[in-house]
């Protein structure tokens, strides 16, 4: 079985250098880019299983990099962890929208690191569909998901999301009316192994809700709880 195959695109030498060992280390097949143009080129020629992306890189930075990955269909799906020194929310809800998975802000642990990778891909790796042919798809209130083909729509309007967007919203349109603690969406939605802070489901529900434009308020947030999928018609300006 061939080992995981990870693009590291990263332009500080000893950084990329320090995780290139550790990921050899624990049996991952690690690769190199040291600028974004380079990133974008390996990636498409050999789509890896996952990418540590860094966000100030040279000739195409970061957010370039993840937008052209995620309009090409053979990368569209590669799991992107973002690395970056930029820790304010704002920067890691930008990440996000352009179809970050997750977020490291540096400087950074590398084991805490190798286990959101092994979480992520063990995630990638979990089947989505469904045994019952019932289950595979769902549509309510305009929005519809089919776990078969990995498509989301909005009114017929396909949605471009990443796989954690998808599972998350996935996980609420599937119980509409249901309340979901931060808590509960990382166990359902990301995985009850992933290690990240309740405030990233709060930066995803973000990014999903600008990708639902009009029909963003179908995501309601209830106050001091959580989030739940609406189970009637919202008003326009009911969040």
């Amino acid at each position: 079985m061939p080992l995981p195959r990870i693009l590291i695109v990263e332009d500080d030498r000893a950084l990329a250098g320090v995780l290139e060992y550790n990921l050899k280390q624990n049996g991952y097949e690690p690769v190199v880019a040291r600028d974004g143009q380079d990133g974008i080129q390996q990636a498409r020629a050999a789509p890896p299983d996952l990418i540590l992306l860094d966000v100030m890189l040279p000739v195409a930075d970061g957010l370039e990099v993840c937008r052209a990955l995620r309009a090409t269909p053979a990368t569209s799906q590669v799991p992107i962890i973002m690395l970056t020194a930029r820790s304010e929310e704002t920067d890691q809800i930008v990440g996000y929208r352009v179809g970050a998975d997750d977020y490291v802000t540096k400087p950074f642990s590398v084991r805490i690191l190798l286990e959101r990778i092994k979480a992520m891909l063990r995630r990638q790796s979990a089947p989505l569909i469904a045994t019952d042919a019932d289950e595979e798809r769902v549509s309510f209130l305009g929005v519809a998901l089919d776990r078969v083909r990995h498509r989301a729509t909005v009114h017929d309007q396909p949605l471009e999301l990443t796989p954690s967007e998808f599972r998350l919203l996935d996980t609420l349109i599937r119980q509409p009316g249901r309340v979901f603690e931060r808590s509960d969406l990382i166990d359902s939605a990301l995985g009850s192994d992933t290690m990240v802070q309740d405030r990233t489901i709060d930066v995803h529900i973000r990014s999903l809700r600008k990708k639902l434009g009009d029909h963003a308020d179908v995501i309601q947030t209830v106050r001091g709880i959580g989030y739940r999928f609406a189970e009637t018609s919202p008003e326009p300006s009911a969040r």
